[in-house]
């Protein structure tokens, strides 16, 4: 009996990364790893890890010990973002931030999407506390699982099958974009984390030069400005094209006069 072959909108959860930060028990890395493999993840990522690799995450990844001797670990989450285009960071609670905060269905749509020309990330946090603020800033979109509200606790390795699981499902809905009306050409090319990063240092130090920014009391300048533009998604064109103005408004760029 012929092999059946997997639906070419499948191949989309191939530019999709799991990252995982600062995990403190090396079980739920291998439960995370085998929650990826059953719905076509396969890319996991590691920041600062307390223990791997470990006999106990290995056992528990039951089958899924090829993701494992792949993972990548960084010493932090804006190395394991590198070259994606677009962050989802997890929370099992509402943030008094001004991400955009939408149900983990809606976040798979908007990644499925990205993910047809640009790498994706999905970020986890502790088993404890979630992700940080400082964390959430390196992300553009907030995603919740809307779970019992009297008890909305999740195993790390559960909300990474959750949120697998509605990508996979965004994924086979997509189907009938991938092949015409989503073309790499069809959307403009965001700009990546890295690129984001590098505007933001260079942001600051141009608030810092005006004397906009205080560096004695900057209060949450910077942060505020990070989640500003992580709800416009900003293209790499935009990017490039803020950069400059910031370049000329520290050095003004002389015109002749008529």
């Amino acid at each position: 009996m012929p092999t059946k072959l997997a639906p070419p909108a499948l191949a989309l959860l191939h530019n999709f990364r799991v990252v995982l930060c600062q995990t403190s028990h090396p079980g739920n890395i291998g439960s995370a790893a085998r929650a990826m493999k059953t719905m076509g993840l396969q890319h996991l990522y590691l920041v600062k890890p307390d223990r791997f690799p470990d006999a106990h995450a290995t056992a528990l990844s039951t089958g899924a010990a090829d993701l494992l001797e792949q993972a990548i670990v960084t010493d932090t989450l804006a190395e394991a973002l590198s070259g994606c285009a677009f962050a989802i960071g997890m929370s099992a609670r509402k943030r008094g931030l001004s991400h955009e905060l939408v149900n983990v269905r809606s976040a798979a749509s908007a990644a499925i999407s990205i993910a047809a020309t640009q790498p994706v990330a999905l970020v986890f946090g502790t088993e404890m506390s979630g992700l940080s603020n400082a964390e959430l800033d390196h992300c553009q979109l907030l995603a919740m699982i809307q779970a019992n509200p009297d008890y909305s606790s999740l195993n790390l390795a559960a909300a990474v099958q959750i949120m697998c699981y509605e990508l996979r499902m965004a994924a086979l809905q997509a189907e009938d974009l991938v092949d015409d009306n989503l073309t790499p050409n069809s959307q403009a090319e965001f700009a990546t984390i890295d690129s984001l990063e590098g505007f933001y240092a260079h942001l600051e130090e141009t608030l810092l030069h005006i004397g906009y920014l205080n560096p004695v009391a900057p209060k949450k300048l910077m942060e505020r400005l990070r989640r500003i533009y992580a709800r416009i998604r900003l293209e790499k064109e935009e990017v490039n094209l803020l950069r400059g103005i910031l370049t000329l408004t520290v050095t003004p760029r002389k015109h002749d006069k008529y």
